[in-house]
């Protein structure tokens, strides 16, 4: 047997040679390498002159001429360091932001075609996904923070963080402003002295708060809030005192709608682009392209009907697992209950469900020329509360942006991992 059983280089007779054999291999392969590697920053001539001298390393190393292989080894090393003697190596600062940027252009490539984060505002897909919660505690005497330690864990296993804001003068609401940042939500409540605070929720929910209702009068018809003359809060009062807990953080699937169709029963994420939601007062939080998350409950061409508690598709009780779920009332993993559909008593001209015998008919795919304009019906599985299709109508296909996928935190909310 030859040594080409082993490779051109014999490698498994490799252990056997000489220290400055291997030496002097490691020399020639670190020099391609250097060159390879650098090639955008050496010149034509500081290429041609280190292989130049590669190729003298080899001839002594063919020679097993030990001094012209010493000799040769140093010119190499010589060579490659002069090369770039005007090249100063990036700085260990320097080098951690472009690591740092480069994650983040990838971090956005893997948002723009793959994974999109979303963090859920509302109550609308509870209790199988957790929105915004806030606890209003500002009439509980007794109520106080817990210590520094369970605040930190409560944060970070529930998401959960705590508040107790105090007015030091007389104060006036002057407007409810949206400061979100990313995936954090915050309203500053801005007051018309120019002070104000934050709260780390949406505008509707803070708005909803029992400490700021009194601050309102409400149109009974169109629903619209307004606020009353102040001053609304005086010196020493309590302006918001309790917790508010982080809705859940899910990924979104943005590549299986590209392959397939949505399913009737899965979570999907939309936004609301073209959504007429009726009253722009109430929904405030779905203007503007604002992403929403429900449950797909007809697909083109399905006749919806509700009577409570149940969904009928096409004259027959639904029978997906993430519709069965909210009609059969059962429990979710840490105990809480679904409530059943509902007709939507508060339904808009167009969608009136108070008539328990009103039916939706979605356009078939036969129907509608164009593909974008196919159109779905979104239901929350907290039907009592949700504002979905019953109340503004269809989600078109161009809205979709995919199904939920995972559920990454909090991890105590009792839906971590794959969302169904």
């Amino acid at each position: 047997m030859g040594l080409e059983r082993f490779g051109k280089e014999g490698q498994f007779l490799r252990v056997f040679k000489p220290r400055w054999k291997k030496e002097a291999l490691q020399l020639m392969k670190g020099s391609r390498r250097f060159v390879n590697y650098k090639r955008d920053l050496l010149t034509e001539d500081r290429i041609a002159e280190i292989e130049s001298r590669r190729d003298d390393l080899k001839k002594m190393i063919k020679a097993k001429d030990l001094e012209g292989v010493k000799e040769a080894s140093k010119q190499v090393r010589k060579v490659c360091e002069k090369s770039l003697s005007h090249y100063r190596e990036p700085s260990g600062l320097a080098e951690n932001v472009e690591v740092f940027w480069v994650a983040i252009v990838v971090a956005l490539g893997i948002r723009a075609y793959f994974l999109q984060p979303f963090k859920i505002p509302t109550g609308s897909m509870q209790p199988s996904l957790n929105g915004i919660i806030v606890e209003d505690k500002t009439a509980d005497p007794n109520w106080k923070k817990p210590w520094l330690g369970a605040q930190l864990w409560d944060f970070c296993w529930s998401g959960k963080l705590y508040d107790n804001k105090v007015a030091k003068r007389d104060l006036t609401v002057r407007e409810f402003k949206d400061a979100s940042i990313f995936l954090f939500s915050k309203t500053r409540v801005i007051f018309d002295d120019g002070s104000s605070i934050s709260i780390g929720a949406t505008v509707n929910e803070v708005m909803s708060a029992d400490t700021f209702e009194r601050c309102f009068d409400e149109d009974p018809i169109t629903r619209r809030k307004s606020l009353r003359p102040g001053p609304h809060f005086k010196a020493g009062e309590v302006i918001f005192k309790g917790s508010v807990t982080s809705g859940d953080l899910v990924l979104v699937d943005k590549v299986s709608y590209h392959f397939r169709q949505p399913k009737r029963g899965e979570s999907i994420v939309f936004d609301t682009r073209g959504i007429n939601t009726g009253q722009p007062g109430e929904m405030s939080s779905q203007a503007g392209g604002e992403h929403y998350i429900k449950r797909l409950a007809g697909v083109p061409g399905d006749r919806i009907r509700i009577k409570n508690p149940d969904l009928y598709i096409n004259g027959s009780l639904a029978n997906e697992k993430g519709l069965k779920r909210v009609m059969e009332k059962g429990k979710d993993a840490i105990g809480r209950d679904y409530r059943g559909y509902f007709n939507q008593s508060r339904g808009g001209p167009e969608l009136n469900f108070r008539n328990p015998n009103f039916e939706f008919q979605l356009p078939s795919d036969d129907e509608v020329e164009d593909r974008n304009q196919r159109e779905f019906f979104a239901l929350g599985d907290n039907s009592e509360s949700s504002l979905d299709s019953r109340y503004w109508g269809t989600v078109k296909q161009y809205n979709l942006v995919g199904p939920a996928f995972i559920s990454l935190w909090p991890f105590g909310s009792g839906h971590w991992g794959r969302i169904e």
